[in-house]
C-alpha cells in the first residue's frame, strides 16, 4: 500500500509501444501506388536484405510472424534430424527438445506443432537465460536429444557460446529465438546468427516493428529456399498449382514490410533510447533493495528492449499468485511485484510480471523440467499457491524465483525523463 497518493501521469506510459518516424508511410504508400499489396514486392526484398546486412546472416526469409519463423525452423530441424514424416505426425514426432524455460510460449509452441515434446531447462541468475549447467545435466538424463531451442530474454543475450559448445559435443542442432534481441550482440556478433536456424520478430512491441512480421535467418541457401517454399503453401515449380508436401500461408505482406523497412534505419536510435531508460532506472533505484535485470557487460551488448527489476529476497512482502489473480500483504519497508505493478498502474503507467516459466504453465506441467541439480519437477510439485520458497528456505528453481520477485518496468522509448522520474518515485514509495 502506498504511503502517499500520486497524481496520475497526463498520458499513458506504455510498457513498449511502436515508435513511428514517417518513412514507414512512404513505403506503405509505395506498395499501394504500385499495387504490390500481396506477399511479394520491393519492400519484402529490401527488409530481407537489411536483416542480412545488420545481423551478418547470409540468407533471410520474411514471414508473417516470429512464431512462423520458429515453426518452420522446428519443422526443418526435425526433418534434418529424423527424416520426413507424414503431415499428421509432424517432423519432431515423439522426440524431446530442450527449451528455454523462462520465455513467451511462442518459443515453445512450435515444438508441439511438430508433435515433439519440450523439456524445459532452468534459468540462470547471470543473464536470466538458459543455464548451461542445467543443459549439460539434461543431456546426462536424456542423452539422445538432438535439438535445443534457446531464447534471449528481454533483449539480453544468454551464454550462447557455452550452449553451442554443449550442443556440438552432443551432436545437437540449435534454434535461436532472437525475437526480443534484434540489434543485441554477444562477443561482437549479432544475436540471430548463433543457431543452425534463427528467428526474429517485428511484433508491435518489439525494438522495431511492422505491427507484425518475423524473419527466418540462416547461412544455408538450401534451408532458406525450403522455408521460402513452405511459407507459400509449398507450391511446386509448375505452370499450375502443384503441391507435393504440406505448406503454410506464412509469407510477409509487402505492406507490413514497408513499415519494417521504414523502421530499420532507426534501430540503433531505439536501442540508445532504451539504454538510457535502463540507466535512469538503475540510477533512480540506488539505495533500494532491488537490482536491474542482469547484463554480462564483458561479453554482451543488449538491445535493452525491456528494463526489469528484481526485489531482494529479504525485502519481499508476502505475495501469492493463483492462475489468474495475485494477493499480497503490505509490510513497512518491503514490497512485491504485485504491489509495484498496482502502484504504477494507478498513475497510468504499464508494467507487467516477468514471463511465467513454461514448466509452471498448465499446458506444460506434465513435461520434464531440468535444473542444474537434475530433475526439477519434484521440487516444482511442491509449489503451493504461488510461493517460490521451499521448506529449506531456498528457491525451488531459478526461473520460479525470478518470476516471483521480478517485474518488467515501463520501457517505452517515448517516455520522458520527467515521466520516468515519477514512476521511480512511486516505486520508491512502495518500500517506505
Amino acid at each position: 500500500m502506498l504511503a502517499k497518493k500520486f497524481d496520475p501521469l497526463e498520458k499513458k506510459v506504455w510498457l513498449s509501444s511502436p515508435t513511428m518516424h514517417g518513412e514507414e508511410l512512404k513505403y506503405i504508400t509505395e506498395a499501394y501506388e504500385t499495387n504490390w499489396m500481396s506477399t511479394v514486392g520491393k519492400n519484402i526484398n529490401e527488409v530481407e536484405r537489411l536483416c542480412q546486412e545488420k545481423t551478418g546472416c547470409k540468407y533471410a526469409v520474411a514471414l508473417s510472424a516470429g512464431t512462423a519463423a520458429l515453426h518452420l525452423a522446428a519443422r526443418l530441424a526435425g526433418e534434418r534430424l529424423y527424416g520426413v514424416h507424414r503431415a499428421d505426425q509432424g517432423s519432431l514426432q515423439g522426440h524431446k527438445v530442450f527449451c528455454s524455460d523462462m520465455t513467451f510460449d511462442a518459443t515453445i509452441n512450435p515444438v508441439a506443432y511438430e508433435n515433439g515434446e519440450a523439456v524445459f531447462i532452468d534459468t540462470e541468475y547471470d543473464t536470466w537465460n538458459m543455464d548451461p549447467v542445467a543443459l549439460e545435466k539434461a543431456f546426462e538424463i536424456y542423452p539422445d536429444v538432438k535439438l535445443i531451442i534457446v531464447a534471449h530474454l528481454y533483449g539480453t543475450p544468454g551464454k550462447i557460446d557455452e550452449i553451442r559448445k554443449i550442443a556440438d559435443a552432443h551432436g545437437a542442432l540449435i534454434i535461436e529465438d532472437a525475437a526480443e534481441s534484434l540489434g543485441a550482440s554477444y562477443k561482437g556478433r549479432q544475436t540471430g546468427t548463433f543457431g543452425d536456424f534463427n528467428a526474429i520478430s517485428f511484433n508491435g512491441n518489439k525494438i522495431i516493428t511492422g505491427s507484425s512480421g518475423g524473419m527466418f535467418m540462416t547461412d544455408s541457401k538450401e534451408d532458406a529456399e525450403k522455408v521460402r517454399k513452405w511459407s507459400t503453401q509449398s507450391r511446386e515449380n509448375a505452370p499450375w498449382y502443384q503441391h507435393e508436401e504440406i505448406g503454410y500461408n506464412y509469407r510477409m505482406s509487402n505492406v507490413i514490410a514497408g513499415v519494417i523497412r521504414g523502421q530499420f534505419p532507426h534501430l540503433e536510435e531505439h536501442i540508445a533510447q532504451k539504454k538510457a531508460i535502463f540507466e535512469r532506472y538503475r540510477d533512480g533505484f540506488k539505495g533500494l533493495p532491488v537490482s536491474m535485470n542482469p547484463i554480462d557487460f564483458e561479453n554482451s551488448e543488449p538491445n535493452y528492449w525491456l528494463s526489469c527489476m528484481i526485489i531482494s529476497p529479504e525485502a519481499m512482502c508476502k505475495q501469492v499468485r493463483g492462475e489468474s489473480e495475485a494477493l499480497y500483504i503490505p509490510e513497512k519497508g518491503k514490497s512485491c511485484p504485485t504491489e509495484i505493478l498496482e502502484a504504477i498502474a494507478s498513475i497510468n503507467a504499464e508494467g507487467r510480471p516477468i514471463w511465467k516459466p513454461m514448466h509452471m504453465q498448465p499446458i506444460y506441467r506434465s513435461h520434464a523440467f531440468i535444473t542444474r541439480e537434475g530433475n526439477g519437477r519434484a521440487k516444482t510439485n511442491a509449489y503451493i499457491a504461488g510461493g517460490a520458497i521451499g521448506v529449506d528456505g531456498k528457491p525451488l528453481d531459478v526461473g520460479m524465483d525470478i518470476f516471483h520477485r521480478g517485474l518488467c518496468l515501463p520501457s517505452d522509448n517515448k517516455m520522458t525523463p520527467d515521466e520516468q522520474d515519477k514512476i521511480i518515485e512511486v516505486i520508491r514509495a512502495c518500500f517506505e
